[in-house]
């Protein structure tokens, strides 16, 4: 895993007085450090978190809150290989069988014990209709849990499903207090007027049929409400307060399974305006920061109080996706033209300021099925204008891209609307508010937009298949309305080929058919936009974009 160096400076005792005051010193170690334990660590973000709740919305700052808070059985590692938490072995019984055998001395932050009734409980909750949960698809595969004892559970999947560990390592797999879920249902069922109880509810929907609809419809507004007033886990930190718009605060569990945290309490500070961040950090206000301009790297790197990562990419990608139903669009020499006037290294460097690496695919080096000898379409431009003649259009064409107000991608459209105009495409440039822009693309209303996709799990299904399989058009994640007959088969045999050699061979077929259709143009593997105080110490940051602060401390040199 990749750390944070651990930096002390002695000039910086004035600026840390007010971030340390109040925590406890341990003594010096040989190199003449003291690890600060204790006290508030505060890290700032650009955006708040829209749900506490594992099964509410599906965005990477609601992740970042909910990771110190829940566990799954699985975690992912720095080989993107699933390595258990909650699981304490497991097995493959046959192709749809899984057996998993729980850890049997974690408690809740409720006090109240973790075992296979509250993991049945929680990923049954979130495939639930009446919870709605918009991350339901992660586990759509399970057909059945069945708990056969106090800590081992069978879990039947629909079809054979070879990433089921690493699914089950997704944020939608945090395993929510039993007791807590009980009380959430209840409640619901309560303010819906029903006369039933909450395992009355749970028996009907084991049974499914009309009754069972009924009730969930009628329950539905209401399912989440107490699980988002009191989010219980097993976390390393447990849920403290929370006011909208500004802050989260959680606390250290002292009763965690593992070794509790170094810090006392972490806050999680809304700061959204990218200098005031910087100057959050660079006045020791706040102790580190997610989210930095491109720009600003040279701001930080150059600051001796800072410290900042080379080299870590997140698991993740932007790419300019192209509505592959629509008009001229639908034509592939067309959107290869486009790929042809797409300059990727420009972009990185004029762009992003150096800030990650370019794809070639939809595939990260760090993601089985990753192919370095994969070819792509090359910056040329005289190519793209004999496929603009070839399809039809050497008298140009009408093109419109959507995008949200993300610096970057506002810079990328208004380059691309430069671009093109030499090989006769007008494009008109649409910046949306993040929400009607997510619903217009959705709705397919777009010709062109610009994205990024985070892979949360690591697994080359997770980040493929929401783009690219026709089952997943439109909100699902295939923005592009992507259909292609060999692409979806290749994708429904990779999720179910156990053997990852040739799990792997199977994405690369399918990365060499997405170069040659182009329904969307990858271009950079972002790198990990963070940075920290050089007084802290022991912080991982990993790849997906989620800080692990469990083992976090403030340092000071001694003279």
């Amino acid at each position: 895993m990749k750390y944070f160096k651990r930096l002390t400076i002695a000039a910086m005792a004035l600026g840390l007085a007010a971030c340390t005051s109040d925590a406890n010193v341990e003594v010096a170690d040989e190199d003449g450090e003291t690890n600060t334990s204790g006290g508030d660590f505060i890290a700032s973000y650009a955006s708040d978190t829209s749900s506490l709740d594992p099964a509410g919305q599906n965005d990477l700052p609601s992740d970042q809150r909910r990771d110190v808070l829940y566990e799954g059985l699985f975690d992912i590692d720095e080989n993107m290989e699933p390595e258990m938490t909650l699981a304490a072995d497991f097995e493959q019984v046959n192709d749809t069988t899984w057996k998993f055998k729980l850890r049997d001395d974690v408690k809740f932050h409720d006090g109240t014990d973790f075992n296979a009734e509250a993991f049945k409980a929680s990923i049954e909750r979130i495939v639930d209709p009446a919870v709605a949960s918009s991350r339901a698809n992660i586990f759509e595969m399970i057909e059945e849990i069945n708990v056969l004892d106090d800590y081992t559970v069978e879990v039947v999947t629909e079809y054979p499903f070879a990433a089921l560990p690493n699914y089950l390592a997704h944020d939608a797999g945090g395993i929510v207090s039993k007791a807590v879920i009980d009380e959430d249902y209840q409640n619901a069922i309560d303010n819906a007027g029903l006369d039933m109880t909450a395992d009355e509810y749970y028996g009907l929907r084991a049974e499914g049929g009309e009754e069972f609809d009924k009730a969930a419809n009628a329950i539905g507004s209401d399912t989440g409400a107490v699980i988002e007033q009191n989010p219980v886990g097993t976390g390393y930190m447990k849920f403290q307060s929370r006011i909208p718009g500004e802050s989260v605060v959680v606390e250290r569990f002292d009763d965690y399974w593992r070794e509790p945290a170094k810090i006392e309490t972490l806050t999680f500070k809304v700061v959204t305006e990218a200098t005031a961040r910087i100057a959050e950090l660079e006045t020791g206000q706040s102790h580190f920061i997610y989210g930095i301009e491109n720009s600003q790297w040279d701001r930080l790197v150059n600051n001796p109080e800072i410290v900042t990562e080379d080299g870590v990419y997140n698991i993740s990608n932007e790419y300019v996706g192209m509505n592959t139903e629509k008009g001229a669009l639908a034509d592939k020499k067309v959107r290869q033209a486009i790929a042809h006037m797409v300059d990727k290294e420009a972009i990185m460097e004029g762009v992003y300021y150096g800030q990650g690496r370019t794809m070639k695919g939809a595939l990260q080096e760090e993601v089985l099925g990753y192919d370095e000898d994969l070819e792509d379409l090359e910056h040329n431009p005289e190519r793209a204008k004999e496929l603009m003649k070839e399809a039809g259009y050497e008298d140009g064409l009408n093109l419109k891209i959507m995008t949200n107000d993300v610096p970057e991608r506002i810079d990328i459209a208004v380059l691309l609307q430069e671009e093109l105009k030499e090989i006769g495409i007008n494009l008109e440039v649409e910046q949306l508010e993040w929400g009607t822009y997510l619903e217009a693309i959705s709705n397919g209303e777009h010709d062109l937009f610009i994205l990024g996709w985070p892979n949360a799990v690591g697994d080359p299904d997770q980040g493929l298949w929401p783009l690219f399989h026709s089952s997943m058009k439109g909100p699902g994640g295939n923005r592009a309305f992507f259909d292609n007959e060999e692409v979806d088969k290749l994708l429904e045999e990779g999720r179910q080929e156990s053997d990852s050699d040739k799990r792997a061979e199977i994405y690369k077929k399918v990365d060499q058919i997405l170069v040659e259709e182009q329904p969307s143009i990858f271009i950079r593997q972002a790198a990990s936009a963070h940075a920290a105080r050089a007084e802290v110490g022991n912080l991982d940051t990993g790849h997906l974009a989620k800080p692990d602060f469990r083992t976090v401390t403030l340092e000071e040199q001694t003279e």
